[in-house]
């Protein structure tokens, strides 16, 4: 072998190598770029993935706020039904009395229509109560109207309630006398 001959055979190794270089380097880079790649789409996808959590998380805080908000305006509402009902219920309470008021003092005691008012309360009352034995007390004033319609309260209130008769007894404690005119609200309930 002449130095030509080595020479060439050194060139060819040289291209055989310098060509093995290349492809490992082409194999490489190629493994590198879909390396890169992959964890790009990785990257990609976890920041993906927190924004959407972000996302979900805002959109409940704004749901959370919502529903706060409608069951503070729920509640604004039913306090506002409420307050109504109430100034309704005082206004009767206000107009009953004063209508009491005029009744008890007009000298309806012996009328026929103050007489049924109490009987038809005391058997309200009987009925609100359902009891065998009730003691009952009246404003001194009222008695003599109170024993009067006692037994007809008694017998409505057990064909009503389809009950016997309860017993009643007025007690001999009595109610205080309504407020006069001169000082309507006296009247206390």
């Amino acid at each position: 072998m002449n130095d030509a001959d080595v020479s060439k055979q050194i060139q060819q190794m040289v291209r055989f190598i310098r060509q093995e270089a290349e492809e490992k380097a082409n194999e490489i880079s190629v493994s590198a770029e879909e390396e890169f790649n992959i964890e790009k789409l990785q990257i990609v996808e976890a920041e993906k993935k927190k924004i959407r959590q972000e996302y979900e998380r805002k959109q409940k805080q704004v749901e959370v706020r919502k529903k706060i908000e409608y069951s503070m305006q729920l509640n604004a509402s039913r306090i506002k039904v409420l307050q109504a009902q109430d100034d309704l219920v005082n206004a009767m309470r206000e107009a009953a009395s004063k209508d009491l008021l005029n009744v008890s003092h007009h000298k309806f005691h012996q009328h026929h229509n103050y007489s049924g008012l109490l009987k038809g309360l005391i058997v309200q009352g009987l009925l609100r109560l359902k009891e065998p034995s009730v003691l009952m007390r009246c404003r001194k004033e009222d008695l003599h109207i109170v024993e009067s319609v006692l037994d007809d309260a008694k017998a409505e209130y057990a064909e009503k309630a389809k009950v016997h008769e309860p017993e009643v007894v007025v007690d001999t404690i009595h109610l205080p006398s309504g407020p006069s005119h001169d000082d309507p609200h006296a009247l206390s309930w």
